[in-house]
């Protein structure tokens, strides 16, 4: 195995060498006047373009600052500088040389969208309801775009676990009334980029790379999901519907069958090794004052698998790449957040550049990090915190790990000193170490976890208390799609066994789970559960921008309130065993003046008077007089 990959990376450091193509390509594919930094570095990939002994370009505003020779014969990196004075329209760049002749390439430049902050780009914040799908295994819309023989990985069947199912973005966009139904306020999506990869063998198994976490072209939606047309339509239908858009980003690596791997620019484009060497997966290092370098560089630089090659984003031009990718996505499709995938595996120095520039130029914009780590402290110090620590981070937020922990604890363990709910308590009261745990995403599930209902043991009542902890805790929420009917399963054998196809998106299903008639009793009710809940939380000021006060439980009983000057908001869960009476007297100082509890689920209003919780009952109430 080892001399395999080993020649896999002698293959992906000399390939460029030898590597002829019959095609000019420009990326960025195009670009727009009036952006707040006027610079712009176009790669052009083309067979010996790199020969040119003359590069220019005659349009009124734009001017080459330089002219970028590298290693690869095949690439100029071209350095503009575009005046804030420049109108949009289609420019020349003319190459010629001796052993190219003479070529034209054509490049757009277009205005800038109106709406950007306005009906799109607005930003996603604990007011929204998040929820996550995988395109491939959600719906169906367009069963032509199932298969194309002139790809990588032709194959298509749905009773095979790791192939392609065929879910596109139509499906998708003919699931927002659905979506909107529950209380679904903004998308987002497992990365809908090209993945042209060819199978991949993991454990034993040919894949597909149906999660599209293996890019082979940034700038192309994969054909398979219906392409860049497909996803600007779902975008602009989102947007349409005052709902929001959130893009999967992977920064970190793309895959081998990339464009930029098979015909390398130079060679320290990816961080290579004299033998494979894959990442530790240890987030430890990076925060650890006594860390070794060699950990430190085998996080940060060793790749994620041997078919995800890592880039070397130290390198300027990687660097430049990446950054305009994620600008020009934004501003093409409208997006209204950034989720990091693998985000602590990256450069630090670039993770900051880059969330920098995009806040820069889209100032709504909000970003959140993959964290997968298991104490606050280490979460924290990968986003904007109050620690002391000689690199900070600027990430807005992060996908919070330890908190999904704590919110399971609470759930499925029973009460204890340090077990149960007295662990959420815990990690929220850590929350001090955050610049701002509201930016935070949280959780219960996700593509890369066990199935929550699976994980609480099939019981509803827990459930329920899951999806009440969820939905009014403090941070953005985020559901899976299919937690809503009580889809379960385990990653037991694989990952696979959480990302089965939603019942009902593809033409022909036994049944259609999309539609109240298809559902059984128990799934309407888990199903109205939360789009009741989803309601409340919607037209919730407290919830939304609101404080949040939490008091030590006893007994099993977990009290907390979001509250503002226009409303308080009273959470209870009793995870014990015992039928409680709560001593108002002991929470005065958020229930004095208030006599009365509306269920935020049945809108009934009751007296706090001689109130009693049994075990396994959760509540949401908004407090009145």
């Amino acid at each position: 195995m080892k001399k395999s990959l080993l020649l896999l990376l002698t293959i992906v450091l000399y390939t460029h060498s030898s590597f002829a193509i019959d095609y000019y390509n420009t990326y960025p594919t195009h670009w727009w006047v009036g952006m707040k930094s006027p610079k712009l570095q176009l790669i052009l990939h083309g067979d010996k373009i790199g020969l040119a002994t003359s590069v220019t370009i005659n349009y009124p505003g734009v001017k080459i600052a330089a002219v970028n020779k590298v290693e690869n014969k095949n690439y100029i990196f071209l350095d503009l500088v575009i005046a804030p004075t420049t109108k949009a329209g289609t420019l020349k760049i003319i190459a010629t040389g001796k052993e190219i002749g003479r070529e034209d390439i054509f490049y757009e430049l277009k205005a800038r969208s109106r709406e950007n902050g306005k009906t799109r780009i607005k930003g996603v914040d604990a007011s929204d309801l998040v929820y996550l799908l995988m395109p491939d295994r959600f719906s169906n819309g367009d069963p032509a775009n199932d298969y194309f023989d002139d790809m990588r990985d032709a194959d298509h069947d749905r009773n095979n676990a790791f192939d392609r199912h065929g879910g596109d973005l139509l499906g998708v966009q003919n699931h927002l009334d659905y979506l909107q139904e529950l209380g679904v306020t903004s998308l987002w999506m497992t990365p809908v980029n090209e993945n042209d990869m060819s199978r991949t063998m993991e454990n034993g198994t040919s894949r597909s790379t149906y999660h599209g976490y293996a890019f082979t072209n940034q700038y192309e939606v994969d054909k398979r999901l219906g392409g860049n047309i497909a996803y600007k339509n779902l975008s602009d239908e989102l947007h349409r519907r005052g709902m929001k858009l959130i893009q999967d980003a992977v920064y970190n690596h793309v895959g081998i069958d990339h464009w930029s791997v098979k015909d390398l620019p130079m060679k320290d484009w990816l961080n290579q090794w004299p033998s494979f060497t894959q990442t530790s997966y240890k987030d430890q290092p990076l925060v650890d004052p006594h860390a070794a370098a060699a950990d430190t560089k085998k996080v940060l630089d060793g790749w994620f698998t041997s078919f995800l090659v890592d880039l070397n984003q130290r390198n300027a031009y990687v660097s430049n790449f990446l950054i305009q990718y994620a600008i020009w996505t934004t501003e093409e499709f409208g997006v209204d957040g950034w989720r990091v995938d693998t985000y602590f595996y990256n450069d630090p120095a670039f993770l900051n550049k880059i969330n920098d520039v995009l806040v820069k130029e889209f100032p709504s914009l909000t970003v959140f990090g993959e964290t997968s780590v298991q104490s606050v402290v280490n979460g924290a110090y990968f986003c904007q915190n109050n620690l002391n620590v000689p690199f900070k981070h600027n990430c807005q937020g992060i996908l919070d790990f330890p908190l999904r922990a704590a919110m399971l604890n609470a759930v499925k363990q029973p009460y204890g000193w340090n077990e149960g709910v007295s662990n959420l308590y815990q990690i929220l009261a850590q929350d001090v170490l955050y610049k701002n745990p509201m930016r935070n995403c949280i959780f219960l599930g996700s593509h890369d976890e066990d199935r929550f209902y699976s994980i609480i043991g099939e019981d509803f009542e827990k459930y329920k208390m899951g999806m009440v902890l969820l939905l009014t805790q403090r941070g953005i929420p985020q559901m899976y799609y299919g937690d809503e009917i009580l889809t379960k399963n385990f990653k037991d054998p694989t990952d696979a066994e959480v990302r089965k196809d939603f019942p009902g998106g593809w033409p022909g299903d036994a049944v259609n789970k999309f539609s109240a008639s298809g559902r059984t009793v128990t799934e309407n009710e888990a199903f109205n559960f939360i789009k009741s809940l989803a309601g409340f939380r919607k037209k919730s000021s407290a919830i939304a921008t609101g404080k949040l006060m939490q008091y030590v439980p006893y007994d099993g009983l977990y009290i907390y309130f979001r509250y503002d000057a226009k409303q308080t908001v009273m959470v209870m869960l009793n995870t014990g065993s015992n039928t409680i009476k709560p001593d108002w007297n002991f929470y005065a100082e958020r229930v004095a003046g208030f006599t009365k509890m509306k269920n935020a689920i049945t809108s009934n209003s009751i007296a706090m008077a001689g109130f009693e919780i049994k075990p396994k009952e959760s509540f949401v109430f908004e407090l009145t007089k």
